[in-house]
């Protein structure tokens, strides 16, 4: 491996120096170190602190003194959540359960050595460490967009000031003007679902903007819970909705993000909002430490450990793990399964049986939810798909309440699990 190493510090900006000076951890007592403070990230540090009962040391980096919910960020866009019930702090995790909190960047793993370096040019050592980084974007995914146009047209695919940026865009929309999304191919992040972001929106100028038109350019042929949405769409927005898909140009789309247009294959259209989602991959981290092949980095079902380094573990959006969505939810279940097994790999504990679920909630409008979910088990292949359950066409508007509070209770649940 001392090629890979080589290629790893060559990156970093501190050069080697990066990894010459670890931060001092206990002696004797096995170490875990969690890259990336999310669904995933959060709930696997906090279990193994709880769990170990101090037997391992848990370190958790993320560079957020604040996280800030991407699920649920549409809520906020549509106007039924305000920011601040989005975020969310560390210092349970540090006062009540011990854990080292590390507010910095992880940019690179000696896999050889365990260290993790750090954007400060401190490294942390690790005995197993879990990384949790959630998502990057494709670069060249829509021609004419890359980050450095996220202020003209936001994508909104991480929490906090990007959410802000894209509804105050829409509050300043011209009477009658056009918003337009691009949205993303297969597979992305889900939670903020494109479709219900779409109704969020739709939601928010029914209210203020009416006459408002609403263009989403879609490269895939269909979507998850797509006849539960275009049924709502007619039902609460009716003409106020138009999806272009692949058959008509939604796959041959670029933009100008200066100019405020967008080009589908060949036709221009001035927008005056325009919400790029490009083609994801796992965060960067991942693909410095040489743990994907392609866009993602494949695990094992039974633990979550990666296929190319036993001693780490990939968690939710960056894995490359089988039928699970890359969902908050899924995340949050795989990190209980991994916080298991490495309990198990580096004391005496028992490890439990992988057993995963998801369940994915979206809301059409105000008061009427539908969800989608699934059980699924650990194969040699892959997490594979068991059963599952998505809301009917057609049911009555208390159903559709209900199914929206319970996803309140969601969102209160696993934020708490994540946090303490």
């Amino acid at each position: 491996m001392t090629h890979h190493r080589r290629t790893v510090l060559g990156g970093l900006a501190a050069g080697s120096a990066a990894f010459a000076a670890p931060m001092v951890m206990a002696q004797g007592v096995p170490r875990v170190v969690v890259v990336g403070g999310g669904a995933g990230g959060a709930t696997a540090a906090r279990y193994l602190a709880l769990e170990s009962g101090g037997a391992v040391e848990v370190t958790l980096i993320e560079p957020s003194r604040s996280y800030f919910t991407c699920f649920f960020s549409n809520l906020y866009i549509g106007g039924l959540r305000d920011m601040q019930s989005l975020g969310h702090g560390y210092g349970t995790l540090a006062a009540e359960y011990g854990i080292n909190v590390v507010h910095d960047w992880a940019v690179a793993v000696d896999r050889d050595a365990r260290v993790v370096a750090l954007a400060s040019g401190a490294s942390v050592p690790y005995d197993r460490l879990i990384l949790s980084p959630g998502i990057d974007f494709k670069n060249g995914a829509v021609p004419g967009w890359d980050v450095t146009a996220q202020d003209d047209m936001p994508h909104a695919y991480r929490g906090g000031t990007q959410a802000e940026l894209l509804k105050s865009q829409i509050l300043a929309m011209p009477e009658g003007g056009t918003f337009a999304m691009i949205a993303p191919p297969d597979p992305y992040r889900c939670p903020p679902g494109p479709y219900e972001r779409i109704s969020m929106v739709a939601t928010t100028l029914k209210a203020m903007n009416p006459r408002a038109k609403i263009l989403i350019v879609d490269p895939k042929e269909g979507f998850s819970k797509q006849a539960l949405f275009e049924e709502g769409w007619q039902r609460h927005y009716g003409g106020m909705i138009e999806r272009i898909g692949p058959d008509f140009g939604g796959a041959a789309v670029s933009v100008d993000p200066a100019a405020m247009r967008i080009d589908i294959d060949g036709i221009v259209e001035d927008v005056d909002v325009c919400n790029v989602i490009p083609a994801q991959r796992a965060g960067r981290v991942a693909h410095e430490a040489g743990l994907t092949e392609g866009d993602w980095a494949p695990v094992n079902a039974a633990d979550m450990s990666s296929r190319l380094d036993p001693a780490v573990h990939v968690l939710g959006d960056a894995a490359a793990q089988g039928d699970m969505p890359k969902s908050a939810f899924s995340a949050n279940s795989q990190a209980r399964v991994c916080a298991s097994a490495v309990l198990g790999a580096l004391t005496d504990a028992r490890v439990f049986p992988a057993v995963y679920a998801n369940t994915c909630w979206s809301l059409i409008a105000p008061d009427d939810g539908v969800k989608v979910g699934a059980s699924y088990e650990a194969t040699e292949e892959k997490i594979a798909r068991v059963d599952g359950f998505i809301s009917e066409l057609g049911e009555d508007a208390e159903t559709r309440a209900d199914t929206y509070r319970e996803s309140l209770g969601w969102y209160d649940e696993i934020t708490a699990d994540m946090f303490g």
